[in-house]
């Protein structure tokens, strides 16, 4: 504000001092002096202010991108307390190998396929090998698309959701899978996979002409892996002892419960990212003040499905389990990804138990199915994620829970199916599970040849 008004004041009175003696000289130097107040507002009216808005903007992609890169962290400290100790070196090795892969095929293939310049198959398929390309280094205002955000930004925040897919995978088929095999997964599910089946919602496909809403990805991240984790547990079959022939579930507690708590506070922290950044804009009060909105409600869904888990876990048990109010936050937080912006703070909290309650009852759901997941992350995500998809109806008045439930049973066909296909490829060509023995042993030793906590001996 200040430059707008000492420009004209100093001009004006250059332009009197020497009119004092020459009236009309004075008139017509003020004439070229209001000219030139008038070209300076337009000036900060017009390019500045569209320069803000790409500046915030562009900042809120990278910070989000941040707080969503951490979530990377949260994931790994999860997974190696909820793993025996024989195996935390290899869910480290798979958490940092899954997150590099992802980096590179979402550069390669991934971001080019999701937002696709020009369709393939229209609607549906977007080119293969789409490079994704960033701006100019020093890039000059008069060069630079001022109505959205650097690409470079956008890249960057858009990468840390394909990461994040990939992630839940981890967790659900711990224990008994090979790295490289995993690895290889991974290769197809952040350059192909994901990259389809978002592009048909934020990538202006099918479903997103359909009028199918999911904010931040219930079901194009969360549910998504969660549908990717159950093909792999399907194909890999449950570690050794987990069920008894008669039916029976032996538990297998974690390592480190300490380190899982962390990490679920570490998923919360970069959930503000995930949700708030996917609000995409920044440069007005009014996307502000969303952004803002977003962050409460995200952190009263997690409140209240980690209090719902808490709750409903010492009535049915008996006593509180710490790991299912960990994953009754995680489930909360699942939730609201779907829709953390239209909901009240009160509506927030309700669709946050809700998903707190889901969790309870999933877990022994799939272990009746003997379906082994370690960590929990296929009810968390997929069945979460069914949910906080569903119920976007509820607070946004341009959804309808029929389009919802196609959106979410489309997606997830689609990978599942893929997935599964690809796991039994992989299965029947390489092989996919380590042997029995390398099981015992556990895969930080057979796979790796280290151990995270060599003092503490065998587990």
């Amino acid at each position: 504000m200040k430059p707008t008004k000492l420009i004209p004041l100093a001009a004006i009175a250059a332009a009197l001092m020497p009119g004092l003696g020459l009236a009309q000289d004075a008139v017509a130097e003020v004439a070229e002096v209001a000219e030139a107040v008038e070209a300076v507002a337009e000036a900060v009216s017009g390019a500045p202010g569209e320069q803000t808005a790409y500046i915030f903007t562009t900042l809120l992609f990278l910070f989000g991108g941040v707080l969503v890169f951490w979530m990377a962290a949260g994931f790994a400290m999860l997974e190696a307390g909820l793993v025996r100790s024989k195996n935390v070196t290899m869910q480290l090795t798979k958490n940092i190998g899954l997150f590099s892969v992802a980096a590179i095929m979402y550069y390669l293939i991934g971001f080019g396929l999701m937002y696709p310049g020009e369709w393939w198959i229209e609607g549906w398929l977007g080119p293969l090998f789409a490079v994704t390309s960033l701006e100019p280094v020093g890039l000059s205002p008069e060069d630079a698309d001022l109505a959205y955000a650097s690409a470079g930004s956008d890249f960057f925040f858009q990468l840390m959701f394909c990461a994040t897919t990939a992630s839940i995978v981890s967790g659900a088929l711990a224990e008994r899978i090979k790295l490289w095999p995993f690895l290889l997964f991974v290769v197809v599910l952040t350059g192909i996979i994901y990259p389809i089946e978002a592009s048909w919602q934020w990538g202006g496909g099918w479903l997103s002409e359909m009028g199918f809403s999911d904010f931040a990805g219930s079901t194009i991240v969360h549910a998504a892996g969660g549908f990717a984790a159950l093909a792999g547990a399907i194909v890999l079959g449950a570690r050794k002892g987990k069920y008894g022939k008669d039916g029976s579930v032996h538990p297998i507690p974690g390592s480190n419960l300490a380190l899982a708590t962390l990490g679920t506070f570490i998923l919360w922290l970069g959930w503000f990212g995930f949700n708030g950044g996917s609000q995409l804009a920044m440069g007005t009060i009014s996307d502000v003040a969303d952004v803002s909105r977003i962050f409460a409600n995200t952190n009263g869904a997690a409140a209240a499905g980690a209090l719902a888990a808490l709750i409903l876990t010492q009535l049915v048990y008996g006593k509180v389990d710490l790991t299912m109010v960990l994953n009754g936050a995680l489930a909360g937080l699942v939730s609201i990804t779907a829709e953390p912006l239209a909901p009240s703070l009160t509506e927030s909290t309700l669709i946050g138990a809700v998903g707190g309650v889901i969790v309870v009852f999933a877990v022994p759901l799939l272990d009746k199915l003997k379906i082994d997941d370690v960590v929990g992350a296929i009810p968390v995500h997929l069945f979460a994620g069914l949910w906080g998809t569903f119920i976007v109806a509820w607070s946004n008045d341009d959804a309808s829970y029929l389009t919802q439930i196609i959106g979410f049973l489309a997606i997830g066909a689609f990978v599942f199916g893929v997935s599964l296909v690809c796991f039994a490829l992989i299965k029947a060509v390489i092989g996919l599970r380590v042997s029995e023995e390398a099981e015992y042993k556990g895969l930080d030793v057979s796979e790796l040849g280290m151990e995270a906590y060599p003092e503490f001996g065998k587990s």
